[in-house]
Parts: structure tokens; C-alpha cells; sequence
């Protein structure tokens, strides 16, 4: 059968190599239901409330804070070795349509923990929405995504082997969630070495949470405590910050 030859984009060369430099982590990953009751009611009230992509990429970041294994990749050179960060880095996975083609790219959002969930919201939906050439995590990538392939590779290696770089080039988590098209449990892979993905919100008021890890970094009980601190910096410190935001203006009904 005759078919039709297309070129790669580089959006899509983006994932291939992505892909590439992910097939060597040996990823495990944890989910489970979260109770999110008090975050739907502040963010029901809520004036302006944030998306929850922001939400999570904060609240990840402030549990990262006081568990430093949440900031900590595995670096290979000059030797193998745990490296910590000072700070949370995240990636947030950017759904955005390019030239006709749907493609995903990485926001880089420095220590969202030190951040207003507004300014985190507004860092996303900037993403979301301005030119590549006005936001600088998307021309640094696709500069990269440029280069001829052993110059690209190399490139990788370099930014996935040095601790230092790995935290300039993909963070100490990333986000990523399909929620805003239907429910799924989603799966995704990075070359780590933390991934939250989160789903739809159930008719319970829970969200089922799926975190993925780099087996080499930390093991699964801390996970699972980081999911149940998780769920209570979500009800707690991301809620509030929704209440104090203001709430939404009451309409006058007429009569």
C-alpha cells in the first residue's frame, strides 16, 4: 500500500527525543483518589479562580519544600549520583495548536512555591496563548530542537547528566493532565524525575492523582505520604489562597 511521506515538525522531533531520553528511567508510579471537598468550595466561590494546573503545580511545590527528595534528580556525570535542588522547578505540559498541528510544549515555572497562584495561573496561560517567540522556555527548546541531530543529542546529554543543568533544562517535576478533554487515567513519561497527572472531578468530590518517580531517586512509601500531604495543601494553603482572593460579586436579582 502506497502512503504519503510527511515531514517531522519540531514540535513533534521535540518528543522523539523526549521520548528518547525518557526510555532508560525506570518509572514506577502510585495513584489514588484525593478529597478535594474544601478546594471545590473556595474555588466555587472564588472571583477569578485559578486552573488547576496552576493549583496542583503549587501545591506540589510546597510539599517539595519541606521533602527535599521531591527535589532531588539523578545525575550520571561526572559520576552517578543524587543531586538536590534548592528549589522546585516545574514543567507544565502546554497543549497548543502550531501551523495546524496539535502539539504539547514545556512551560518552565521556577520555585512556583514563592509565587502567588495568580502569578503561577498567569505563567500558564501566557504559555497557552502567546507566540512561541515570546516565551522563553519555548525558544530555548525549540533552538535546541534546531540543531542537527549529534548536536541535539548532545545537547540532551548535557542537560539530563549534570544535576546543575538538569534543573535549568527539566525541572525536579512535571505537570501534565488530558482532564480538560475527558476523564482517563494518564500515564505520561519524562526523563524524570517526578510527573503528577490529575483527571476530572468525580460526582464524590475526589480527583484521582497519578504520580510517577524515578525508582533510582526515592522509593514508594514516601510517595505515599507525599500524596496524602498533597491532598491537605490543596484543602489547606491553595484553598485559602482562594478565599482571600475575594469572592465573586453578587448579582442583584430583579424582581
Amino acid at each position: 500500500m502506497r502512503g504519503q511521506p510527511k515531514n517531522i515538525s519540531q514540535p513533534r522531533r521535540l518528543i522523539i527525543d523526549l521520548m528518547r531520553a525518557s526510555m532508560g528511567v525506570p518509572f514506577v508510579s502510585l495513584s489514588r483518589p484525593l478529597n478535594i471537598r474544601p478546594l471545590l468550595e473556595a474555588r466555587a466561590g472564588a472571583a477569578a479562580p485559578a486552573g488547576w494546573a496552576a493549583m496542583f503545580v503549587k501545591a506540589f511545590a510546597l510539599v517539595a519544600r519541606d521533602e527535599p527528595v521531591l527535589r532531588t534528580v539523578y545525575a550520571k556525570w561526572p559520576w552517578p549520583t543524587l543531586y538536590e535542588l534548592p528549589k522546585s522547578v516545574a514543567l507544565v505540559a502546554i497543549a497548543r495548536l502550531e501551523d495546524g498541528e496539535e502539539c504539547v510544549l514545556p512551560q518552565r515555572i521556577a520555585a512556583p512555591e514563592a509565587m502567588s497562584l495568580a502569578e503561577v495561573d498567569a505563567e500558564i496561560r501566557h504559555a497557552k496563548t502567546a507566540p512561541i517567540a515570546d516565551v522563553p522556555m519555548f525558544r530555548k527548546i525549540m533552538r535546541a530542537t534546531r540543531l542537527p541531530q549529534p548536536l541535539r543529542w548532545l545537547s540532551w546529554a548535557v542537560g539530563l547528566n549534570f544535576g546543575r543543568q538538569r534543573g535549568n533544562w527539566f525541572g525536579s517535576f512535571a505537570v501534565s493532565s488530558v482532564a480538560a478533554y475527558g476523564g482517563g487515567e494518564l500515564h505520561p513519561i519524562t526523563p524524570g524525575p517526578f510527573i503528577v497527572s490529575y483527571g476530572v472531578v468525580e460526582p464524590d468530590q475526589t480527583i484521582h492523582v497519578v504520580i510517577r518517580w524515578d525508582h533510582r531517586v526515592t522509593d514508594a512509601a514516601p510517595i505515599a505520604r507525599v500524596l496524602t500531604r498533597l491532598e491537605q495543601v490543596l484543602n489547606t494553603e491553595i484553598a485559602a489562597e482562594l478565599r482571600a482572593a475575594g469572592p465573586k460579586p453578587i448579582r442583584a436579582v430583579g424582581t
